[in-house]
């Protein structure tokens, strides 16, 4: 094995030890909850995002329904528990704090929901417990819950007018 292998092994090895212990350290959420009537802002690092973020680095627009907030609300759980390896930590009627652990170094990350009733929209804040970068991991996430929510709207959609009622297309389209 010539030198230049050994010492690429090692890296590897060095680098793949600090990926774990980090995962190990991303212990309990910092920074998280609501603050008054807004969720957290994100920090000054680049991996978060939120709908309530004045940095336009990190602004994703905010879930959009029209209808029943509780029934949205209630369309966003089961949307988000669906996804696999979250852990709701709390829950409130209006307010959902969720942690996502990623598949291979197992970093935990923490996904907020924030409803505002009056102006028919669910805020959103995803932030990763520790690193820098994410690598857009937050972004494509949130992409990735607002898609399963309008798969779970749809869905409640079709129940509810296969089971005869006519109002079921009054939840919205999303």
């Amino acid at each position: 094995m010539t030198l230049f292998v050994k010492i690429a092994l090692i890296a590897v090895a060095v680098l793949l030890a600090g990926m774990f212990t980090l995962s190990i350290l991303s212990g309990a959420p910092v920074d998280v909850g609501l603050q008054g009537n807004r969720l957290a802002p994100c920090p000054e690092t680049p991996n978060c995002v939120s709908s309530m973020d004045g940095d336009e680095s990190k602004i994703v627009p905010p879930i959009v329904f029209h209808g029943s907030p509780e029934r949205h609300f209630e369309i966003l759980r089961t949307a988000v528990e669906s996804m696999p390896r979250t852990r709701v930590l709390q829950a409130s009627d209006r307010y959902l704090h969720v942690e996502f652990t990623t598949p291979f170094f197992r970093f935990k990350d923490d996904v907020e929901f924030l409803i505002d009733r009056g102006a028919g929209w669910i805020h959103i804040r995803s932030a990763s417990r520790v690193g820098h970068s994410d690598f857009g991991v937050n972004r494509k996430r949130v992409e990735a819950i607002r898609q399963r929510y309008k798969e779970e709207l749809q869905a409640s959609i079709r129940k509810r007018q296969g089971a005869g009622d006519p109002n079921g297309s009054a939840l919205g389209d999303g």
